[in-house]
This record gives C-alpha cells, structure tokens and sequence, in this order.
C-alpha cells in the first residue's frame, strides 16, 4: 500500500476497509528483519510480563498459530531456531487436531505454554495478538506478543472484549462495532484480511508501551519531530481451534516523506482538518494538528 492509499480521499470518519491478502506473505521475514529481531528479544528478555501474556484458554490458539508458522515461514527449523523447538511444535493432520482437544480440555487456571508464546514472538516481525469467541458470542483476547504497542498495555486488554478494547476510541463501537464484530466472525481460512492504521507520534520508535513516557507531539513540533506511525494489520482464521490470528506490522513514516507524495500530504491535511476533537485528543494530536498541517504546508 502507497501512502496516498492509506488516506482515502473523503473526510476523516470510521470505514471498514479490508483488502485480501496472504497471511504467508504478511508474515515473512523483511530487509529489517535482524533489527526488527533483535529489537523483540530486548523486549521479550527484559520484561516478558509487560510484552507477552496468554490465558489457559489461549492454549489451544497458540499451538495452531505455531503450526501455522512452521508452515509459512519454518519456523522450528534449524537454521532460524538453533534452540531446537522443531521437535516440539512440527505438527500435522490428526497430530494436530489431538493436541488442539488436548488444549481446549485443559483448565482455565493451568499454566500457559509461554515458552512456547515467548518462542513465536521472538520469530515473527510483526506483533501477534489470539483472538476467540466465548460462549456469550464476545471475541475475546486470548494472548500474545506485542512489542511494538501504539500506547496500551497488554495487560489492561487481557481476557476483555472487543467492544472493551475498543472502548477508548471515541465512537468506535457505536459507530462500526456490530460491523467489527460481524466481520471477525465470519472470516474464512486461507486468507489474511488486511487493513491499514494510522496515528502521528514524536518519536520513530517501535515501542510506544505508555510506561516508556515518550515524547508526545505538541504545538512546538518540529518536521523533523514529526512521524507518521502506520500499523499493518492482518487478520487470519484459526479455524481448528475456532480462534483469530491477529498481525500487527509498524512503520515509520518522517513528515518529509510524506510531504514528497503530493497526493498523501493533501490528503493527510484533510484528515486532520475534518477529524474530530474527540478523536484528535485520542490520537495525542489536538494541540499539535494545527503545527503539523501548517508544517505539512511549508
């Protein structure tokens, strides 16, 4: 997706906007792939509690989103996992299906394979969170790895729902929630559902984990201060275990780069100009939208 695709030539509203894609391709290694890697086993090492999470009820997710890695990407091989976890996550056919049963049977209150979580996050690029309805219809968050967080905590998300995760952002669940809702639960296997997220942040950092306290723009910013923070996200069916596979790629944009597609700049100006004060304090830009459409002007 081009930058001038990421912002729809329309007003700043709501939109469910998705693209079909291959969950393979959205998950394969990139020409970051060693700093993006490094910079998940410093989060993952330092602080696993803060960057990772998985109830009992995520058991059986995680193992179908392992297998899936092995699958795409080999993961479990020797040459990308000289820890040796081949032997232990290189599942099949009924081998699969048996350990899933074996999963789902298993208590609430039994200990999380979180080796195994810990391992996947240590692998893939890009976030992944698990997914799952709960007997009530609520999808519910489940589990998983999220080192590159756009300021929320994991762990305030843990075993909520949707519409609870969601709830910060201003008209969200008023506005397209049954539609986010209809839509996770009727998405089918094979195919990665792709969408496009954005926000303006003061730092190109990866990790925006709200306890790190960084910078927040404000009427004093600078061009060179200035980020356009985009999340990738795909969503992918785990139809053996009934759950959701939940990627989340980020990327960094400097407001020069942006300034230098046309067709994005003016259209970045009207989203800001249009957007809700509402939403633009959720975003952490009120103070600053003036400064950065004035600079996006220059």
């Amino acid at each position: 997706m081009t930058l001038a695709e990421l912002f729809p030539d329309d007003d700043y509203k709501f939109q469910l906007r998705f693209e079909r894609g291959s969950p393979a391709d959205f998950f394969a290694p990139t020409a970051r792939h060693a700093e993006l890697i490094a910079e998940r086993k410093h989060w993952l090492r330092a602080e696993p509690e803060k960057y990772s999470a998985l109830l009992a009820s995520g058991a059986a997710l995680l193992t179908e989103a392992l297998e899936l890695a092995r699958e795409w990407s080999g993961f479990g091989a020797a040459a990308s996992d000289p820890a040796g976890w081949s032997s232990s996550f290189s599942l099949s056919g009924g081998t699969l299906k048996r350990e899933l049963q074996r999963k789902r049977a298993g208590s609430e209150t039994g200990a999380p394979p979180t080796s195994e979580l810990l391992a996947l996050g240590e692998f893939w690029e890009a976030d992944s969170l698990l997914l799952k309805p709960d007997e009530a219809g609520e999808i519910r968050l489940l589990g998983g790895c999220l080192c590159f967080p756009s300021s929320w905590r994991l762990s305030d998300k843990i075993g909520q729902p949707i519409e609870f995760i969601h709830s910060p952002v201003p008209g969200l669940n008023a506005s397209i929630g049954a539609g986010i809702h209809k839509f996770l639960a009727n998405l089918k296997p094979g195919v990665a559902s792709l969408r496009h997220n954005w926000g303006m942040t003061r730092s190109p950092e990866m990790n925006h984990h709200p306890d790190r306290k960084l910078p927040r723009l404000d009427a004093t910013a600078q061009e060179s201060e200035v980020w356009l923070r985009v999340e990738h996200q795909a969503l992918v069916a785990l139809p053996e275990s009934g759950g959701i596979l939940f990627g989340i790629r980020v990327v960094n944009h400097s407001l020069a780069e942006v300034k230098a597609d046309a067709v994005a700049k003016t259209r970045l100006i009207r989203a800001l100009e249009t957007m809700p004060e509402a939403m633009a304090v959720y975003k952490g830009i009120a103070t600053a939208r003036s400064q950065i459409t004035k600079l996006l002007g220059e």
